[in-house]
């Protein structure tokens, strides 16, 4: 009887020691199962990570696209306006030398360059 009970013992000790050592396989006492886990949920998640990452840069590349041609048709604008007030300067100064040169010939006696009299109403 003490002989069963011994190898029954020792059969239970080497069945929950085989058990024990299949679950803790590795030092930090995961399986392989959770160890196989771990890498794919890691896997997915780098996987997410990088699908992120790639829609951000290509929304910065788009919002910077979107900013360079803002920027550009800004530039033209202004130029295209600063352009024309300059044309528009040199003209009112071309017309105020004329009219000042008008004034001077009619006050020298030139009546032909004289300002005409405005009718009265």
């Amino acid at each position: 009887m003490i002989r069963m009970i011994l190898t029954a013992s020792a059969a239970m000790a080497l069945f929950a020691a085989g058990q024990a050592a299949a679950m803790q396989n590795n030092p930090d006492g995961t399986t392989a199962e959770e160890r196989s886990n771990t890498a794919r949920l890691n896997a997915d998640q780098l996987a997410k990570a990088k699908a992120e990452t790639q829609t951000y840069e290509a929304e910065v590349a788009a919002r910077d696209q979107q900013e360079a041609a803002t920027h550009s048709e800004f530039a033209k604008e202004t130029e295209a306006y600063e352009a024309e007030k300059a044309r528009v300067a040199a003209l009112s100064a071309e017309e105020r030398i004329q009219w000042e040169a008008d004034v001077a010939a009619c006050k020298g006696g030139d009546t032909t360059r004289c300002a005409k009299p405005q009718p009265q109403n």
